[in-house]
């Protein structure tokens, strides 16, 4: 939010008008200072489920065609998230109408398809544009900084439309806020709107180990995620409750519900043409209870013989092997940088001396790292191990920030990329401390951020309206922003999550519909890190003409 309006000059009478459309315009847009509020009281989007769909922008009707030449209002493009620049001018504006063209050749042809068949208008290959038209362009130099590829101008001037990015991700982008903009308001004001994203990582974290969610499902809330600007949807695939990824080197671990390997290849390229990278999250050495129901002998116990739910003994090499035969087989499946290795939750590293509870694993490290070394030292060395072998897989390691410990003769890779998510668990230190050790952190804030099923641990289902009014990615633990370093470089960006602790707590439906305006708000703070100042209930109901 916070727009950058300018009119330029015109007749007296276009003038006063574009004044006063601006003037209500500014005064529903700023940029207030950041700050954390109370809970507001629970009655909005997200807790009690509406009995309708939530559906997707894609499922939606086509735009109705107008041949009615009326002016579009003056102003700004009405979209979510909201357009971050704009120059307003005088003049009719564009609707779509009667024999208008998408014009789009070569890496664009998808795009320019795709906004044809979404405004019933025809698509042609080659202009040169004429009046009515839409033309997408890729043209080097439009926007600035490292997520230039993800900016785009969008420019109505004389009854033609131009949408031109530096990247294929802009121009689809600029498509979103042209087609928003036609349901909001029937068509796209006169001027140019220079928009792009504040954050470079964008997206929904989805447990799908814990409750089966069908290929369906997962496509429907890729092109949800699509038509927010959401560029990330991240998969975790194995928990102690299921392994839900079909598997060739290790079937035994799989569940009987579960995606083929071709149902993840088509959500895979689902999401490549709508510009949404596929995570896959493969959570070591904890959460892989599923894997120990096949290969019991890899579970860990403590020193009384008991065992540790969900937790590999991490001294047993088979264990690594294992998990390295999966990580291996799975990297090809995924075609994006990262691959996320959990490390949160250990449950050796939970106990309150980890060396007295499981002596094997502190011998283990010492044995490894020295007689200075622990057990957190020989946790940290599996982190360790297994990102440099996503690594040689041609992937980024991410892992939660409760993975990564101070003060050991182990210390975590510095290319380790941490997602902060709580700072409850035993040990967990403040976000600070590790962006004053120069880590970034992607926020998954769990006060804001966490869609936990059946609401346990005193979990509540998040609101569009509290992320909206009081988070925003510096906010990466409880409510108070961090004092320093949380510029885009520092902090590049967050994820709403859905956790699946109950998993008969809410249908697929009801989560769809729950988690609908909380991805909206968390698109919204993303895009624009700047706290909103256009009300909340207006907000909501943008969202229902635009979606």
């Amino acid at each position: 939010m916070g727009l950058r309006l300018r009119t330029t000059r015109a007749s007296a009478v276009r003038g006063t008008v574009c004044a006063a459309v601006l003037l209500v315009t500014m005064t529903l847009m700023g940029c207030p200072r950041e700050g954390g509020a109370a809970r507001p009281p629970s009655h909005d989007d997200s807790r009690s489920p509406r009995a309708s769909s939530a559906s997707p922008s894609a499922s939606r009707s086509p735009v109705r065609q107008s041949s009615a030449q009326a002016p579009v209002p003056a102003g700004i493009p009405r979209a979510i998230p909201a357009v971050r620049s704009a120059e307003a001018a005088p003049g009719p504006g564009w609707r779509p109408v009667d024999g208008a063209r998408v014009i789009a050749s070569g890496p664009l042809a998808d795009e320019g398809r795709r906004l044809a068949a979404e405004l019933r208008l025809q698509y042609v290959a080659a202009g040169p544009a004429r009046s009515g038209d839409v033309e997408l362009a890729l043209r080097p130099g439009t926007g600035q900084g490292p997520l230039a590829a993800e900016g785009y101008e969008l420019t109505a001037r004389g009854g033609k439309v131009l949408v031109a990015s530096a990247g294929e991700a802009g121009v689809f982008y600029g498509t979103r806020t042209l087609l928003q903009a036609v349901r909001s308001g029937g068509g796209l004001p006169e001027g140019v709107v220079r928009d792009g994203p504040d954050r470079a990582q964008r997206g929904l974290h989805l447990d799908i180990a814990r409750k089966h969610f069908t290929a369906a499902w997962i496509e429907d809330r890729v092109r949800e995620l699509s038509a927010l600007k959401l560029n990330q949807l991240a998969l975790h695939f194995s928990d102690d409750q299921g392994f839900r990824i079909e598997s060739d080197s290790h079937p035994e671990i799989v569940s009987k519900q579960h995606l083929t390997k071709a149902e993840v290849r088509r959500i895979v390229a689902l999401a490549e043409s709508l510009h949404v990278t596929v995570i896959p999250e493969l959570d070591s050495p904890g959460h892989l209870g599923a894997v120990i129901a096949a290969h019991p002998t890899l579970q860990l116990r403590d020193a009384a013989g008991k065992a540790a739910r969900g937790a590999v003994d991490i001294a047993n090499p088979d264990a690594g092997r294992i998990v390295d035969d999966l990580l291996r087989e799975y990297a090809p499946l995924f075609p994006g940088p990262w691959f996320h290795l959990g490390a949160d939750e250990y449950r050796a590293l939970m106990a309150k001396n980890p060396e007295a509870s499981y002596p094997r694993l502190a011998a283990r490290a010492k044995e490894k790292y020295g007689p200075r070394a622990r057990v957190q030292d020989l946790a940290t060395g599996w982190l360790n191990d297994r990102a440099a072998f996503v690594r040689t897989l041609g992937k980024k390691a991410k892992a939660w920030n409760d993975g990564f410990f101070p003060g050991g003769v182990v210390t975590a890779n510095k290319d380790i990329e941490a997602e902060y998510w709580t700072g409850k668990e035993i040990g967990a230190r403040a976000p600070q401390d590790y962006l004053n050790e120069g880590r970034p952190l992607v926020n998954l804030n769990d006060e804001y951020l966490y869609y936990v099923l059946g609401e346990p641990n005193q979990f509540r289902y998040p609101t569009g309206q509290r992320i909206y009014e009081q988070w925003s990615p510096a906010v990466l633990r409880g409510t108070a922003p961090v004092p320093a370093q949380s510029g885009p470089d520092r902090v590049p960006g967050g994820r709403l999550a859905v956790w699946c602790d109950h998993p008969d707590a809410q249908t697929p439906q009801q989560v769809a519909t729950g988690i609908h305006l909380p991805l909206a708000a968390t698109s919204q703070r993303l895009w624009d890190a700047r706290r909103p100042t256009i009300p909340w209930r207006d907000f909501a109901t943008l969202d229902a003409k635009v979606r």
